[in-house]
């Protein structure tokens, strides 16, 4: 089954992708995280989210390895370190992971979280990259409400196409007022972490309805993610057999008894509250 998500430009890319974080950090596992990635991209899970703080580079040149001769079936997205996104540094920070990566343009380029330049600057250097060609779009992440109203007071920013943020079951409080701002706005939510870090994987409840669907406890937590339009979801996965299962997610349909036990359990907050970040 595939499911698209579209960007505001109408651009769609596939809602479950492939995040690398911490992939390419040992060189022992290096050639079963290449199948993986290789893996994903032939079950269609063809968006590939990095980063260049992600193991200091070495996941976007893994990156690299595996869509070498396969750029066109890839849309793929990178993150700038905050303390780069600067007018000066942006352009170097960018042809560096051009390189590492080995294409020519990212299709999307993230702020990987707001830091001490002001997110005019950052805005006019991501609009100079556009602008040269080495990146097709921009976004954000982990930038909350307030962040997004600001930004989008800039010259620009209501450009930006994205916003990355940690969202799973366990991680719900964007649904109170940042995620529907960004739906009414056609700007996709990347929810990295969808699993939560492990231990949504051992509540009764999920593995309840994980057998009820002969599924597995990871494939309802990702399914549960992505129930809502307009969100792609970007786990990781470091062997051929955890992406299959990934891509699996895809197929379950939840009945509403389902998602009442699921809302109940884990329930999204009724007020504002901080932004979650990993």
């Amino acid at each position: 089954m595939t499911r698209l998500v579209t960007f505001a430009d109408g651009t769609t890319v596939p809602a479950l992708g492939q995040g690398t974080w911490e992939l390419g950090d040992d060189p022992a596992w290096r050639d079963e995280e290449q199948q993986a990635l290789a893996r994903g991209i032939d079950l269609g899970m063809t968006l590939i989210d990095t980063a260049e703080l992600y193991g200091d580079g070495r996941s976007e040149r893994l990156v690299g390895e595996v869509i070498a001769g396969r750029r066109d079936e890839v849309f793929l997205v990178s993150k700038v370190r905050p303390e780069n996104a600067s007018e000066m540094k942006m352009m170097l920070a960018c042809e560096k992971s051009l390189e590492r990566l080995g294409v020519e343009r990212l299709d999307l380029y993230l702020l990987h979280w707001e830091g001490n330049v002001p997110l005019e600057e950052t805005v006019e250097a991501f609009r100079d990259l556009v602008d040269e060609g080495m990146i097709a779009r921009w976004g954000v992440s982990n930038l909350d409400l307030r962040a997004m109203e600001q930004l989008m007071e800039i010259e620009g920013g209501e450009d930006c196409a994205a916003n990355q943020l940690l969202y799973n079951l366990a991680s719900r409080g964007v649904e109170f007022d940042l995620f529907p701002w960004m739906q009414a706005r056609d700007m996709p939510m990347m929810a990295y972490s969808p699993l939560g870090r492990g231990e949504l994987l051992e509540q009764p409840l999920i593995r309840d309805i994980a057998n009820r669907h002969s599924a597995s406890p990871a494939q309802v937590a990702l399914a549960a993610v992505l129930r809502h339009d307009g969100v792609i979801a970007i786990p990781k996965a470091s062997s051929v057999e955890h992406v299959e299962a990934n891509a699996d997610a895809l197929e379950i349909q939840f009945d509403l008894e389902d998602l009442e036990r699921l809302d109940e359990a884990f329930q999204a907050p009724n007020h504002a509250v901080p932004l979650d970040i990993i």
